[in-house]
């Protein structure tokens, strides 16, 4: 006999607490005439791509050097915090996300690589990367564009000067976007706390009572579905996100 359950949203955190959309990357072309999206960084969060279709490349900028990963079907590629990363959309480059701490990198882990005058003040950075309705499906590609095509601007400084061997263009970005997140860390710390950090210290309960010989976290198993995305065609950084509810 199989039995169907639909659950219209989880009751409890995905799987090790992490965060999972859909994204169609940004094929409009950027100042230095490459199309995808915008360059950015996550402080404490590492991310993860599924490419499902489509090809393209992923730039990457970090105190080990400048790179370049192509993107094909059926590729998986991750990162650490503290890397600059940019997608590159060659053709139909699409990507499932996967995102640490409950999806914390699009709900604030992210400072994008704008000009420094702009990441030297806050409120200044905060209207450069504001979209119209928080990026709500529908509203105007245009700002989404543009806060890409700074962030364009400000990668291409950065790299120019790695390459050459210079890392204080780059070092300086960090201690800006340091600066940036600090007073938001403690709304972070509650989603990891209620994430990633429950979904480990449950797995520890799990098997110091296996080892006791005892499984009572059987007699809470469930099954539980999403049928489909919350939203479709949210502007994010990098494209448009199939977004799924993480709770």
């Amino acid at each position: 006999m199989t039995a169907s359950i639909d659950r219209a949203a989880p009751v409890v955190p995905l799987p090790g607490g992490v965060g999972i959309s859909r994204l169609c990357v940004y094929d409009t072309v950027a100042p230095d005439g490459e199309a995808g999206g915008t360059p950015h960084l996550h402080l404490c969060c590492a991310e993860a791509y599924v490419v499902m279709a489509g090809s393209g490349r992923l730039q990457t900028l970090a105190l080990s050097g400048y790179a370049e990963t192509p993107l094909h079907p059926g590729a998986v590629v991750w990162f650490a915090p503290g890397m600059i990363h940019r997608l590159v959309n060659d053709g139909g480059l699409e990507i499932i996300v996967l995102m640490q701490n409950s999806g914390l990198p699009e709900a604030g882990d992210a400072v994008l690589t704008l000009p420094s005058d702009l990441l030297a003040d806050p409120a200044a950075y905060a209207a450069a990367v504001a979209l119209p309705s928080g990026g709500a499906p529908g509203t105007d590609l245009a700002a989404a564009y543009g806060r890409r095509d700074l962030a364009v601007r400000g990668f291409e400084q950065l790299r120019a000067a790695a390459v050459a061997g210079d890392l204080t263009p780059l070092r300086e970005f960090h201690a800006a976007a340091i600066r940036l997140v600090q007073p938001h860390l403690d709304s972070w710390r509650q989603r990891w706390g209620d994430g990633a950090l429950r979904a480990a210290e449950e797995t520890g309960q799990q098997l110091d009572a296996l080892a006791r010989g005892e499984a009572p976290h059987f007699v809470e198993a469930e099954i539980y579905q999403l049928a489909e995305p919350r939203e479709r065609g949210r502007r994010g950084m990098c494209g448009l996100l199939d977004t799924y509810p993480l709770s």
